[in-house]
This record gives structure tokens, C-alpha cells and sequence, in this order.
């Protein structure tokens, strides 16, 4: 499906998307698609459909990097993936990668979440 129209009096979202491993990382970087949980769906489902726009700030679990950012493009459909390595994905949805780099969490440490105790943003 496409991507909402441009609504401006809409809020922004940003989720930090944490990923079992680089490798779906990098399939999501040259593909330009991501699958996540099924209650992560409907997050950012509601999310997409709510939000002027949808930031994905990738990071590996256990890497103490960030990995880059994307938009999200599309909702989650309920096409699967054979890409990924988990049974437990549910649907795909496209994504728009924007930033392609390594940023380890220090660079962020002053970045807190007002959603989570006030805790560091990695």
C-alpha cells in the first residue's frame, strides 16, 4: 500500500528497531524492506496511519551502535518474507533508508526517552 499523504498538523513518530543481526540489516538496506513481530505491527501500523511521518532507527542487539535510519514507507501487509532468519516475522513493509552509517550509542547519550524513565536513547 502507499505511504499516507504528507499531514502536516500530524506528529512524528521515532522507534528504535532493535535487530537479532547485521546480516537483516543489510538485506533491508539493498532491498528496502523490513518485517518485524506481530505487536510490533501494530504499533507502527498505528503509527503510520496517525504520524505525519514513521523514523526506524536501526541497531543491532548487543552492537552499542546504531546502524542508520529510515522512513517508513508503507504499512505492514500481510506478505511475508523469505529473507529473514525468524519463523516469528509477520508481515513486510517498505522503507526508505536515509542514513547508512555505524553511530555508536555515546554519540546519543544525551538523547533521553521521556516514554521510558528518562532513560538513554539507544
Amino acid at each position: 500500500s502507499k505511504s499516507p499523504s504528507p499531514r502536516p498538523d500530524m506528529p512524528v513518530r521515532y522507534f528504535i528497531v532493535k535487530s537479532s543481526s547485521l546480516q537483516n540489516i543489510a538485506i533491508s538496506q539493498q532491498k528496502g524492506v523490513w518485517s518485524t513481530t506481530p505487536n510490533s505491527e501494530r504499533k507502527l501500523n498505528t503509527a503510520f496511519w496517525e504520524s505525519s511521518v514513521v523514523y526506524l532507527i536501526f541497531s543491532v542487539q548487543g552492537s552499542g551502535h546504531f546502524q542508520g535510519f529510515a522512513r517508513m514507507a508503507s504499512e505492514i501487509g500481510c506478505e511475508k518474507s523469505q529473507d529473514w532468519d525468524s519463523a516469528r516475522f509477520g508481515g513486510v513493509f517498505k522503507v526508505e533508508w536515509i542514513r547508512k552509517e555505524s553511530i555508536p550509542f555515546q554519540f546519543a547519550h544525551h538523547l533521553l526517552n521521556p516514554w521510558n524513565d528518562n532513560k538513554k536513547v539507544q
